[in-house]
């Protein structure tokens, strides 16, 4: 007779052949119960014997049913624990199916952390004017009993955390495993100044082109783009796919207008423009030329002797110190301010490279600065196109500080006669600028208009929107300024503990940060969405994405949205 042994018995988790298997854990799963924890350190689940650490990922939100509330959270940690100390010097042969069910959830098990964050109405989904007194959403101040059961958070979970597309949620992605979206209120999101940060080549580009179409949709504010690398106003280039994506012009050509510092670019790339912007050397400022210091390779004596120029060539200091012809020109000025002459000369050479700018020259007309400020007073989002300019960081530079500190100006005398007359001030203006870090790195952030935003200008409606992948090059008083932080991988630990300075749950954030995948994963946290959240970021780039972006916004077809563009643009500017 055969004998029968229980090792025979095959366990649940097991199919046929003896691989292992085990159901799906999607929304809504049980997931196991909590066995300890703190508010602060957050709480421990361990996992049951039909769930795998391998069904959690950090990111992911879960929920726990208490006695009398509904936790939700996001996982920040995923362990591996025993119960025989002695399993981790001398591990079992797990070979035999028996052997592995015995084990598999006793003596050996997962378990994961979760910090409770918000607390819920008890019945999932529940409408919030359904909730009743005291069923809202609401901080999490308190944390569930032992043996509180924890579930995958369902879809309706997550919309009611985060809200439902509607006039003012925009989707920018979606929670890691599931496939409801997450939503930006972009009404908040423009009340302050917000940072997109990660290294190159994680999608940082796609990303803002989705917020500023979000800006564009779903708020009261107008935006002015400062489009280093031409990619944001008609069309860019995804180097991935070796492919071109469009720019917010295609999408919405009636409420986007396109300037440009390089006409042949544009003419080169058919972007169709509205003008072409010149600046005048009367702009430029001392406080200018110190900005860019370091990229002219000025010395401290070369900018101390920038500031004392106006004192004795007047407002036009910059192109008559350019016309200076000869070394006898330089000495005789140099005698004059009692400066040393090789000083002058080395500043001359250094600033010449500022007179073979085309784009500068001696009279400038003021109507492409007008038209840019009119446009953004008439509610049209405007992208300043460098062209080939945007190679040259110094141009790049000096032209964004120059124009921004215009519009602050006029932005400033807006709201005080506004207040003056008791009315609305003027709609409010969000400027985005890329290699954030060269204007707010502390050595020269005092010296541009875009510290002064991000310090104070909210009260005048003006705020930033800062690309970055240095974020530890940015001042820490600007980068506690920054109301929602979005953050895609970055390989630095100055540039993480930078980006998560301020935050009181930085060390389960970085946990979160270092598990993201190098694209299209970004952690979002800050004043725009109630608890941080990782979502895959929404495609962007293929024609089912470029209908499902417009598709809210014109309520028509595709055909008719752009006619409509056409006669509206035609109206707007002749």
């Amino acid at each position: 007779m055969e004998e029968t042994t229980s090792h025979q018995v095959e366990p649940s988790f097991l199919d046929a052949n003896g691989a292992a298997h085990r159901p799906d854990i999607g929304p809504g799963s049980p997931l196991g119960m909590v066995v300890g924890g703190s508010l602060s350190e957050g709480i421990e689940v361990r996992l049951d014997s039909g769930a795998s650490t391998e069904d959690i990922q950090a990111g992911a939100f879960v929920t726990i049913q208490g006695e009398q509330r509904r936790f939700f959270g996001m996982v920040s940690d995923v362990e591996l624990g025993s119960a025989d100390p002695h399993l981790r010097t001398l591990p079992p042969d797990v070979a035999d199916p028996f052997v592995a069910r015995v084990l598999s959830g006793t003596a050996a098990f997962g378990a994961f952390r979760m910090r409770p964050r918000l607390v819920l109405p008890r019945i999932a989904g529940l409408p919030r004017e359904s909730q009743g007194q005291g069923g809202g959403i609401a901080p999490a101040r308190t944390v569930p009993a032992h043996f509180s059961r924890a579930f995958k958070a369902s879809d309706a979970d997550v919309a009611q955390v985060f809200g439902s597309e509607d006039a003012r949620h925009f989707w920018v992605g979606n929670p890691l495993d599931m496939e409801t979206r997450v939503c930006l209120d972009m009404d908040t999101f423009v009340q302050r100044s917000n940072g997109v940060f990660g290294k190159s080549g994680t999608g940082k580009s796609f990303l803002t082109r989705l917020l500023l179409a979000g800006v564009l949709q779903k708020s009261g504010a107008v935006s002015l783009i400062f489009d280093m690398h031409s990619e944001y106003g008609w069309q860019g280039v995804d180097p991935e796919q070796a492919r071109t994506v469009k720019g917010l012009k295609q999408h919405f050509p009636s409420r986007v207008a396109v300037f440009t510092l390089d006409p042949e670019s544009s003419r080169t790339r058919g972007v169709p423009v509205e003008a072409e912007v010149r600046v005048s050397y009367q702009e430029i400022q001392p406080e200018d030329v110190e900005l860019i210091a370091s990229t002219l390779r000025l010395t401290p004596l070369g900018v101390q002797a920038a500031y004392r120029l106006p004192r004795h060539l007047g407002p036009g200091w910059l192109e008559a110190f350019l016309k200076l012809d000869g070394d006898n020109a330089i000495d005789e000025l140099a005698g004059r301010m009692g400066e040393n002459p090789s000083t002058l000369g080395a500043l001359r050479r250094r600033l010449d490279r500022l007179g073979r700018m085309p784009f500068l020259v001696p009279h400038a007309p003021e109507e492409p600065l007008r038209r840019i400020l009119d446009s953004l007073e008439r509610g049209l989002h405007v992208v300043l196109e460098f062209g080939s300019h945007g190679r040259s960081l110094e141009a790049y530079m000096l032209v964004a500080n120059l124009l921004t500190r215009r519009i602050h100006q006029r932005y400033v005398q807006l709201v005080e006669e506004a207040q003056g007359r008791n009315e609305k001030g003027p709609r409010p203006l969000v400027i985005c600028i890329e290699e954030a870090h060269r204007f707010l790195e502390p050595s020269v952030a005092s010296q541009t208009i875009f510290d002064t935003i991000a310090r104070e200008m909210r009260k005048y409606n003006v705020t930033l929107l800062v690309i970055d992948q240095r974020p530890s090059g940015i001042d820490p008083d600007v980068m506690s300024q920054i109301g929602t932080r979005i953050v895609y991988p970055l390989n630095d630990d100055s540039d993480i503990s930078a980006v998560l300075s301020g935050v009181g749950d930085g060390r389960e954030l970085r946990g979160v940060l270092a598990g993201l995948e190098s694209r299209q994963q970004a952690l979002i946290f800050g004043h725009a969405v109630p608890i941080p959240v990782v979502v895959r970021v929404r495609e962007y780039g293929s024609a089912a994405s470029y209908e499902e972006l417009t598709r809210g916004a014109r309520g028509q077809s595709p055909a008719a949205h752009v006619r409509a563009g056409k006669e509206e643009e035609d109206e707007l500017f002749g």
